[in-house]
């Protein structure tokens, strides 16, 4: 894990002059990413600078950055690992290429040599790179398959320049800190934005599984060298996809535990990390394994600890465990949204952000359990949105027809999952039932609903074109059953939000994360699993739940109480959040900015229960427009 930066074709010849001195303050703002080292390079042309900060897991002594190949014409900065740099580097010796090193990062230097830019379909891991090929005066940008790995970029017409986080390129005075009022739109009503959109105007990003070539003074080319297909696989039944599933996934946990430092995993009390430390287990046998867990101190609606023990014990892992307080919230929300370059999507940024803290004091390496929900159909809005798709099969007797991956009296036993979602169920239900799928998933994702009242913007006038944007993904991809497109729509805006936190609040304390279910191999198997094996009867993760049978603790296996991290914001009202949430919202500045309903938000602090989601999307928008735009 790194930071990079670069910056190709300067405007004038004072900005070429001043290449390194631009570097430096890319480089000096995401030094976070990379605590280990520093470097840089620039062509004796001035057309191209390149900027690298270090996290060394792989060769720490011989991996640093900006690294050539023998006679320096390919030059390359990477963020990110290829776990099967050991498999490639083999072929490539035997095609004749010579290493200096034992790093990826050179892997990726002679497999481009190679093969161009065709390398990438070869590599199994994440990444985000720039390769600057020197003879065809090309640089080759590409980032893997299911965007673990951040790349922004700029383009005005004359200068391209690149980087890990936004703010690298808002020092580099490359881009400006103006807000995409169409971004925004979809940020309100997501807390996300979708496609190649930042909410930075002038910022883009390079989508997942696309590759970018530019040369001076030309616009980028993007070509994307790998999606989701749904090629349903009806040649197996349910226990060949079992085994198979079960092999694939113990092979991705063994290429990500590969390592030159210490490593260790992140343990909730949820199948999809509890599986990862079970396999992990297994192939590492009686060496040291190290957990971290966070909780707060709130009772059992908060704290996951009980079942994270369970799994510790099974695994013999060394558990290490942090409870969080509303001051921990007070002293460190801010620098989280300095750390993100967004507003926060979720509260769950705030205690991943201080378990990645509690992590990097005793490894550098973790593994963890992102993905684990899309790919597995883990969320109960899933099993919300088929509900109604079985009671319309039912009422039209249509249900056998193969039209449902479920019928209304198998998904029965799966429905207590929706007991402590009353609200989310009620709120479905209030308009619109029985319309196209589209429009039904929409309205599951739609959050602005939530937050209407605070805001003084006209976003709802625009929720068509909102819908139309959705749509586009949603019906995307040539799949046909509605758990697919709800799969690939989720793997392609929602998982991104989650990977954005993944990736900040990691790399904000050094640590490197590296997510074994996102492994292209489980998702593409995924995408071939027929509907009706993947959500046999309605039953979230059904599939995950065989493949780990014996594996990961029966405790969690039976579990049926998806918690996720809930924050217990509206307990911490009487312990001094109140005070601090009122002290932004309803400052000068906010006041002036125009953002919010000041009588609303007001009406809203001074409530009983004030601690909504949409006070949260409010505490961070304003949070955020002060770090970035003011």
């Amino acid at each position: 894990m790194c930071g990079i930066a670069g910056v190709l074709n300067p405007k004038t010849p004072n900005d070429r002059r001043r290449l390194p001195e631009t570097l430096a303050s890319m480089l000096e703002v995401i030094s976070h990413r990379g605590p280990d080292d520093e470097g840089t390079f620039v062509a004796l042309d001035g057309v191209l600078g390149l900027g690298h900060r270090r996290l060394a897991v792989i060769d720490p002594e011989g991996g640093h950055q900006p690294l050539a190949n023998e006679d320096e014409s390919v030059w390359i900065v990477f963020n990110g690992c290829i776990y099967n740099y050991g498999e490639l580097a083999d072929e490539l010796r035997s095609r004749g290429h010579v290493f200096r090193t034992r790093s990826d990062t050179e892997v990726i230097v002679h497999a481009y040599e190679q093969w161009g830019p065709d390398c990438v379909e070869r590599f199994n891991g994440m990444w985000a790179f720039a390769v600057w090929d020197a003879r065809e005066k090309l640089l080759f940008c590409s980032r893997d398959r299911l965007g673990i790995k951040p790349f922004y970029y700029a383009w005005d017409g004359r200068t391209f320049s690149f980087a890990s986080e936004i703010k690298a390129l808002l020092a580099a005075k490359t881009a400006d800190a103006m807000v995409d009022e169409n971004a925004m739109r979809q940020y309100l009503t997501f807390q996300f934005t979708l496609s190649d959109r930042t909410l930075f105007k002038s910022v883009s990003k390079l989508e997942p599984g696309c590759n970018m070539l530019i040369r001076p003074g030309d616009a980028p080319r993007i070509r994307r060298f790998w999606d989701i297909s749904f090629d349903l696989d009806a040649a197996h039944d349910e226990d060949w996809f079992v085994g198979r599933l079960g092999g694939l996934l113990s092979d991705a946990v063994r290429l990500r535990l590969r390592s030159d430092v210490p490593l260790g995993a992140h343990l909730s009390g949820g199948l999809d990390s509890a599986a990862i430390v079970s396999l992990a287990r297994q192939l590492m046998g009686d060496a040291t394994l190290k957990t971290f867990t966070g909780a707060f101190d709130e009772g059992e609606l908060f704290d996951e600890t009980p079942f994270a023990r369970i799994a510790a014990r099974q695994a013999n892992t060394e558990n290490f465990e942090t409870y969080l307080t509303c001051d921990d919230f007070t002293n460190s929300i801010e620098k989280i949204i300095w750390h993100m370059d967004t507003p926060a999507a979720g509260p769950g940024v705030f205690p991943q952000f201080f378990v990645s803290k509690l992590a990097a004091g005793h490894v550098k390496v973790v593994l963890g359990g992102q993905g684990g929900d899309e790919l597995f159909i883990g969320y109960v809005r899933y099993l919300l949105a088929y509900l109604e798709e079985c009671i319309k099969g039912a009422i039209e007797n249509t249900a056998q027809a193969a039209k449902y991956v479920a019928t209304l009296e198998t998904i029965i036993p799966s429905l207590p999952a929706l007991a402590k979602y009353g609200p989310m169920v009620k709120s479905f239900w209030r308009e619109g039932l029985f319309e196209k799928p589209a429009r039904r998933y929409f309205s599951l994702m739609d959050r602005f609903s939530d937050c209407r009242e605070l805001l003084t913007t006209d976003a709802p006038r625009d929720r068509e074109k909102t819908f139309g944007e959705f749509e586009a993904i949603f019906d995307a991809h040539g799949a046909k059953a509605m758990i697919n497109r709800i799969f690939a729509f989720d793997v392609k805006t929602h998982l991104q939000s989650l990977l954005h936190v993944e990736d900040r609040t990691s790399m904000a304390w050094g640590l490197e994360s590296r997510v074994p279910l996102l492994d292209h191999r489980l998702v593409e198997l995924m995408a071939a699993v027929p509907p009706v094996v993947k959500f046999r009867d309605g039953r979230l993760k059904h599939l995950l739940r065989r493949a780990v049978d014996g594996i990961a603790p029966q405790e969690i296996l039976a579990r049926t109480d998806k918690m996720g991290f809930p924050v217990p914001f509206s307990r911490w009202a009487s312990d001094g959040l109140r005070d601090f949430v009122a002290d932004v919202l309803t400052s000068k500045h906010a006041r002036e900015r125009g953002l919010f309903d000041p009588k609303v938000i007001d009406k809203t602090i001074g409530s009983a229960r004030p601690f909504s989601r949409s006070l949260w999307g409010a505490l961070c928008l304003e949070l955020w427009h002060r770090k970035f735009m003011d």
